[in-house]
């Protein structure tokens, strides 16, 4: 398979994926239907992706960078901002959420390479956000920062979570007033 195959080929898949996931749910993307609607073999899929949930963290990961105040990671994050692109995640692709939550909470319980991701995930995520807290007050140690931080993120997540599960629950302001608190 040439570059430029390889490329339309595991675009396919993460469209198919993307798809599916919406469509379905995490039941709906098995490999074979994914297989199915990229119009590719399984051993394409296997060539670009070691599983199904590597295809699926890879589509995750394009929403959240969609929305993140600081794809280059180049130091300018600021709380607000970092909520704000949490928020428009969860709102804006619950479909996609809701699937992160599943992978994060069941998938990690019975797959320890997964919870070493998504762990890996929310340490980046909490130093993220420990880093803005200490720009934001150069006063805090960066253990409290980290502290607090943590209790934003755990707040942050059990918002998400009633959000997918109630969507007339009003994410974005209670998620806005944890800053104020």
């Amino acid at each position: 398979m040439t570059n430029r195959a390889g490329a339309a080929t595991r675009q396919r898949i993460l469209e198919a994926t993307r798809d599916l996931l919406a469509e379905g749910g995490l039941e709906a993307a098995t490999v074979k239907a994914i297989c199915e609607r990229a119009g590719v073999l399984p051993g394409s899929f296997y060539n670009l992706f070691d599983s199904k949930e590597e295809a699926i963290f890879t589509i995750i990961r394009e929403a959240i960078t969609a929305v993140d105040p600081d794809p280059e990671g180049e130091g300018s994050d600021t709380l607000t901002g970092l909520v704000d692109s949490y928020v428009k995640f969860v709102t804006g692709r619950p479909d996609l959420a809701r699937v992160y939550l599943m992978l994060a909470v069941t998938g990690s319980l019975t797959d320890p390479a997964m919870a070493k991701r998504v762990l890996r995930h929310h340490g980046a995520r909490v130093e993220r956000f420990r880093d803005a807290a200490l720009h934001a007050d150069p006063g805090l140690s960066r253990s409290e920062a980290e502290r607090r931080m943590e209790g934003l993120l755990a707040a942050l997540n059990g918002y998400a979570l009633h959000f997918l599960l109630d969507p007339d629950f009003d994410f974005g302001s209670h998620a806005i007033q944890l800053l104020a608190e």
